[in-house]
């Protein structure tokens, strides 16, 4: 007996190391996974605050800290008068407001229209669909350069220059800044919903716009918000088509703004360094990057804060967009 129970404690033994030598060669995969999944985040968000980091510690710094080699990333004493300056030269309250009716008026009427067509798409069949569609995904193809003379031309004509026409009529007629890429969205998360969603309404006695507006149009909310938020990106961001259609700065944007700053910034330094001798030009700033850096921040801050507020349910949009219907 007593040599039996000597095995069986001897069986219970080797059990027992080889399930924990199981679980710690497991937690120690674990382990690695998740540092080397950690560490490949940390580098990619590393390339994207990199920049971030950079604009804020310039915009901080005294001129004489720019022109101090020592100085990299901390300066000897936080400033906040280049945000002052460059606030003054943005005509921040202007241009911000500009930048608002431009990006945030194009967003939501490209919501409203890009939605309805993209249902339209989505959901009926009609003769010439095809082409229709593939005339949708050409103007998405073919770059706004090429077409630039006729849309001064057009718009000029109309009367509509130094207005914010040229940005809101095209978004209400489902075109405007990647208008066609909205449509295309909104195509693709229509055609995912189940049929028997419009097939319950139509008993109801509903017909196909209140069909859309009531019932279809709030499962889309997924769908709105990543319009919505590339929408006012791109907007926001764009510098091309407003330096066709604004030409006066009372109406310019806030990117149009930052890029008239930059402009007066480096001609100021360029004049500057000129008026100096070679002598009295150590230890000055080369240029004016705090107070670049300083409208660059003034400038994405409300992007910024837009995400801030918004990116938790945009990744649940964006998750949410691929959800499979019937």
């Amino acid at each position: 007996m007593t040599t039996l129970k000597i095995r069986q404690l001897s069986d219970i033994s080797v059990k027992t190391n080889a399930v924990w030598k199981h679980t710690a060669a497991k937690r120690g995969r674990s382990i690695v996974g998740m540092a080397f999944y950690y560490f490949v985040l940390l580098s990619l968000s590393f390339v994207f605050v990199y920049p971030l980091l950079y604009i804020i510690s310039k915009s901080l710094m005294r001129p004489e800290d720019v022109a101090d080699a020592t100085i990299r990333w901390i300066p000897k004493m936080f400033s906040l008068n280049n945000y002052k300056i460059a606030a003054e030269y943005l005509n921040y309250w202007p241009s911000f407001l500009n930048s608002i009716i431009i990006s945030f008026g194009s967003a939501i009427l490209q919501i409203i229209s890009c939605s309805l067509i993209g249902y339209g798409f989505a959901r009926y069949r009609f003769p010439g669909q095809a082409f229709w569609l593939a005339m949708v995904v050409f103007t998405f193809l073919v770059p706004p350069q090429t077409i630039v003379v006729p849309l001064f031309t057009f718009f000029l004509d109309l009367g509509w220059m130094n207005t914010h026409l040229p940005f809101i009529v095209p978004a209400i007629m489902g075109h405007g800044l990647k208008g066609a890429l909205f449509v295309l969205i909104f195509i693709q998360f229509y055609r995912q919903l189940p049929h028997v969603l419009e097939e319950a309404a139509r008993i109801d006695g509903a017909g196909a716009f209140r069909t859309y507006w009531r019932i279809m149009l709030p499962l889309a909310k997924p769908a709105m918000l990543v319009v919505f938020l590339f929408s006012v990106v791109w907007h926001w961001n764009d510098l091309f088509e407003p330096n066709l259609y604004l030409l006066v700065p009372e109406y310019f944007n806030l990117s149009q703004s930052m890029a008239f700053f930059n402009g007066i910034a480096d001609m100021s330094a360029q004049q500057a360094g000129a008026s100096t001798g070679a002598a009295s030009a150590i230890g000055q700033a080369p240029t004016l990057q705090n107070q670049i850096m300083a409208g660059v921040m003034l400038t994405i801050l409300p992007i910024l804060l837009l995400y801030l507020f918004t990116q938790r349910y945009f990744v649940e949009s964006v998750e949410r967009t691929g959800i499979a219907g019937e």
